[in-house]
């Protein structure tokens, strides 16, 4: 028998990490045995019966698969499955955009918007020329995952301030003015709508203002899109900042997932585009980064898997399917619309104070920034086992014609209380 052989991966050089919050969350939730119990942590759709929810339409498209003869299990290429691409290029940029009639983009198939927030990282901490070294810089607050992902591709991260603690709305004054004094040339994070975690979207003025200001700067716009359809169950209006960035010329680069507006949660569909500026030089522009961009995928994931870009592609490119679709990202975005007005309601109810919790209404999305402190967060999970994360967030797609009561007494309860 050998003798012991310690390992060379001791702590000091591999340290325990600390739980994903989130996960641990939904582990803690799943532990308790208390039967009013209410997840509002997890970032993903439930009906009125606090159910998972298989849209319609992807159901029909799953059919419409197990029926085709000619479906199989090959390699998709590196770029992914052309026709769900292209399809997610024009739900994205819009049919008539300029950038695809001029043929300056390209698009590839990813792992659902992770994985195209990643792709798009990596290429520009190997290509995107920072002299200054010029950092990435995120709202704060913002989705976790933007800041691992940034630091493993050793990219610097800074942050922009975004949501008011005393408005509970958007800080666009701290915002713009952080972006201004930024060094010229950084690039700059921004979630195309219902913003993640708080709720809050810019205006369309504001988006304009920021344009000009971001383009004074030359700086380099990424934007993260996760909620398409989802946050107002309009699917034009949830791409409306992305289109008009480019309407302006701008050279930018979009993450975009279709986890929460198909439901494809596990499938890990999604798309990153890398739009270029009108130039006479644009379409061997693009070549050149389509011709990175693929050597990058090849050595991160050879190619992306099959099933959740073919169950979108086949509604995408299927004129019933498509409106169908639209049907079902109304039915999700209004019961979440209609849920945040029932909240509010019953809020202000029970403190008698009409207007105190309008930011409920007036957030957008799966998500909103109730203002409740981690004190309380904690108080909530202890006292009612209402689970949400310790920043105050909510995911409104919890809440339900059975519970949204519940959870408005026990807020108004800790809010008393602390």
């Amino acid at each position: 028998m050998a003798g012991s052989n310690p390992t060379v991966f001791t702590s000091d050089n591999v340290p325990q990490a600390p739980e994903d919050p989130l996960f641990g969350l939904m582990a803690a939730y799943r532990k308790d045995t208390f039967e009013k119990k209410v997840d509002l942590g997890i970032g993903a759709y439930r009906d009125d019966n606090a159910k998972p929810w298989v849209l319609p339409v992807v159901q029909k498209a799953e059919e419409i698969l197990r029926k085709d003869p000619n479906l199989n299990h090959e390699y998709l290429p590196i770029a992914g499955l052309a026709d769900f691409t292209s399809a997610a290029q024009k739900l994205m940029l819009g049919t008539d955009s300029p950038a695809i009639k001029d043929k300056r983009v390209a698009s590839f198939q990813t792992i659902s918007g992770t994985g195209a927030i990643h792709l798009g990282a990596l290429f520009l901490s190997k290509f995107y020329k920072r002299p200054s070294n010029q950092p990435v810089y995120f709202s704060s607050p913002t989705w976790a995952n933007h800041n691992q992902i940034f630091s493993n591709v050793n990219l610097p991260i800074k942050p922009y301030p975004y949501f008011s603690p005393q408005t509970k709305g958007l800080d666009f004054t701290g915002m713009r003015s952080t972006i201004e004094q930024a060094p010229s040339g950084s690039i700059i994070l921004l979630h195309a709508c219902a913003h993640n975690p708080t709720g809050v979207d810019l205006t369309r003025e504001q988006w304009k203002e920021l344009s000009t200001l971001i383009r004074s700067k030359q700086h380099f716009p990424f934007f993260d899109c996760a909620y398409q359809g989802f946050a107002s169950g309009d699917l034009e209006h949830d791409a409306w900042a992305v289109r008009y960035f480019i309407s302006q010329g701008f050279e930018l680069c979009i993450a975009q997932s279709f986890a929460k507006n198909f439901g494809l949660y596990g499938e890990r569909a999604g798309a990153f585009h890398f739009v270029t500026g009108p130039s006479p030089d644009a379409t061997t522009t693009i070549e050149r980064i389509r011709s990175q961009l693929a050597i990058l995928q090849r050595s991160e994931i050879s190619n992306p898997p099959a099933y959740g870009a073919r169950i979108a592609s086949t509604v995408l490119n299927d004129q019933e399917l498509f409106q169908e679709w639209e049907a079902n990202l109304r039915t999700m975005s209004g019961r979440i619309i209609e849920m945040r007005r029932v909240l509010r309601e019953k809020l202000e109810e029970l403190n008698g104070d009409e207007g105190s919790w309008k930011h409920i209404t007036e957030q957008i999305g799966m998500f909103s920034f109730t203002g409740l402190t981690e004190k309380q967060v904690l108080k909530i999970r202890e006292d009612a086992h209402v689970y949400m994360t310790k920043n105050g967030r909510i995911s409104m797609a919890g809440l339900n014609t059975g519970n949204v009561e519940y959870v408005a007494k026990a807020m108004d309860k800790v809010v008393r209380e602390t």
